[in-house]
């Protein structure tokens, strides 16, 4: 069975580099542990680290959360679903908001529980997810504060979640603003500007994070040490905390072209040939995973010399060319990427170690 590592020393190691990095600029900062679906030996260790507040967009994951820290201050970070508002109200101190019936929902359901829950307003800065609109935030904010058991303590935004906006300088002085002005309009504080995830770290090494953004929200640098601008390692991290291995299970010389008549294969991909590999051959080895588990896309082999052929539901293909470093039975590492290691994460067939 393929199975996926947790390295302890590691994650420990990037949560160190990470502390005292927030900690010379007077940022606070939370772990954001929804790569980790859920698993309980991973999850612990994030519980262990220090940590005082962790993010995670499924209410079971904060739960777990809560249950092996109650200490720990739980952040739910997508809008909450009307039919959750209950469960996140119990199990989340903080839930990101950019609806104001949700925000209703949330505190008619906290004065039932007799809790104080607070609530980061998310702003649209551009990359169309979740957000409110900017000439909306004085009339939602207005609407807001009225709420019995509600207590605005950030605004917050997403960038290249999904249309790939990048996080500039602009774009955080604007979000800092909006925290200004509804501080003197409603003559109200509000302590955070969480504008800060893994993408925005660069900005910090750049001279280019205004000063007004004090929160950060790290998930992908902490568990692959990556600066998200260039792509590489940051020094000083490390970059594989989580890492992949597959078990050859066959190992045989074979043409590098197949043969007979082709047409799409059940992923719809037709074949292109190399004109240059006929009659050539090569090392193929077969592990044990497949697309149900991870797209090849988002494996990186350890070793050089490996070229990923293609997969099917349950088997990786490699080519290993002219000689093969390995054999039948053979563990074959990957470093993966964070799309990559989050399929894992979720995938049964997986077995979850930590080393």
């Amino acid at each position: 069975m393929a199975f996926i590592t947790l390295d302890r020393a590691k994650l420990e190691h990037n949560y160190q580099f990470l502390n005292q990095f927030f900690a010379k600029r007077n940022i606070e900062w939370s772990i954001v542990s929804k790569m980790l679906c859920g698993n309980y030996d991973y999850v612990k260790l994030l519980c262990e680290t220090g940590i005082k507040e962790i993010c995670d967009a499924r209410i079971s994951n904060l739960r777990m959360v809560k249950q092996i820290n109650p200490d720990i201050q739980t952040v739910y970070i997508k809008p909450p679903a009307k039919r959750s508002i209950k469960s996140i109200v119990k199990y989340a101190d903080v839930s990101f908001n950019t609806q104001i019936e949700t925000i209703k929902w949330l505190s008619e359901e906290a004065c039932a529980q007799h809790v104080q829950h607070k609530v980061v307003i998310m702003i649209e800065m551009g990359d169309l997810r979740e957000g409110v609109m900017g000439e909306e935030v004085v009339n939602f904010y207005s609407k807001v504060f009225e709420l019995p058991n509600i207590e605005v303590v950030s605004f917050g935004t997403n960038l290249n979640c999904l249309h790939g906006v990048m996080p500039s300088h602009d774009k955080l002085i604007q979000l800092s603003l909006y925290k200004q002005l509804i501080e003197a309009k409603f003559n109200r504080n509000i302590p955070y500007v969480t504008g800060g995830t893994s993408v925005v770290i660069p900005l910090i090494f750049n001279g280019q994070l205004p000063k007004g953004v004090n929160h950060f929200r790290v998930g992908e640098t902490l568990y692959f040490g990556l600066n998200l601008f260039t792509g590489e390692i940051i020094e000083g991290m490390q970059g594989d905390v989580i890492k992949l291995y597959a078990e050859v299970i066959e190992l045989i010389v074979k043409p590098k072209v197949p043969m007979g008549e082709m047409e799409a294969n059940p992923s719809g991909e037709v074949y292109e040939i190399n004109e240059e590999d006929y009659g050539k051959t090569a090392y193929r080895a077969i592990l044990d995973l497949g697309l149900l588990d991870i797209s090849p896309e988002f494996l990186i082999p350890e070793h050089s010399g490996i070229e990923i052929s293609g997969a099917s539901s349950d088997m990786l293909v490699l080519d290993l060319g002219d000689e093969s470093r390995y054999k039948v039975g053979d563990l074959v590492p990957f470093h993966l990427k964070y799309m990559g290691a989050l399929g894992l994460m979720n995938s049964n067939y997986i077995e979850k170690k930590v080393v």
